[in-house]
């Protein structure tokens, strides 16, 4: 019997899948099936959680349910009226602030924007708000008693729930902005108030032919952030 674990062909097939998901900020209009939906995201609640208590809730909108929420973050995220379930004050410094940076000057690079032009930097934000054109949005719950330990659990699903979309040929693109406006979110999804909104993220299929697309950031060697013992 083959133990799969150490199969080179699972090996590669993963490394593949893991190192081929990227943030895609540009989509085709190209829905996708029902049926595909549902696998994935069947596929992603495998995900392990503490004591298996599976507290993710995700909330896929498309058509016209997609582009009212749109609608809607353009005219209170844009305009700076937020309302957050968790507060986002991180405030990065050292090497993460140069990262931070770093995928920023990629980003406007590909882009065309210079440091100067702000009005290039304003519309690269709005397009967070359109969801890069993709024609599927999920936004991803946790009940409002879940903790750290908890918000864990979900951000597993998270990454089971792109790795599955990846799987099928579809690109992604986490976003917290998209949990800037939890309460508009809320209201026109019917979403219970004990239910607390994280994050977005934006899916579909990728349009190859966006320079932005093509971005590949650097990721840290091995041994900036990993230390074995024996």
């Amino acid at each position: 019997m083959t133990d799969e674990t150490s199969n080179p062909d699972t090996v590669r097939i993963f490394e593949q899948l893991a190192r081929s998901r990227r943030s895609i900020r540009g989509f085709l209009p190209r829905p996708v099936e029902a049926r595909v939906l549902a696998q994935i995201f069947a596929t992603a609640a495998s995900a392990p959680s503490n004591c298996n208590t599976q507290p993710w809730f995700s909330h896929v909108v498309s058509g016209e349910t997609r582009d009212r929420l749109s609608s809607i973050f353009m005219q209170t995220i844009a305009e700076g009226k937020y309302s957050l379930d968790f507060p986002y004050d991180a405030r990065y410094e050292g090497i993460f602030r140069k990262r931070q940076l770093d995928v920023g000057i990629l980003l406007y690079e590909a882009l065309g924007v210079t440091r100067e032009d702000k009005e290039g930097k304003r519309r690269a934000f709005l397009r967070n708000l359109e969801f890069f054109d993709a024609p599927h949005v999920v936004f991803i719950y946790m009940p409002e008693w879940a903790g750290v330990r908890e918000a864990c659990d979900v951000g597993m699903y998270a990454q089971n729930l792109m790795l599955a979309m990846r799987s099928h040929g579809l690109a992604s693109c986490p976003q917290t902005i998209l949990g800037y406006d939890a309460d508009s979110v809320r209201r026109e999804l019917n979403i219970e108030p004990r239910m607390k909104l994280l994050f977005g993220i934006s899916f579909g299929y990728e349009d190859p032919d966006l320079p932005e697309n093509r971005i590949v950031p650097e990721r840290a060697a091995l041994d900036e952030h990993v230390q074995f013992y024996s």
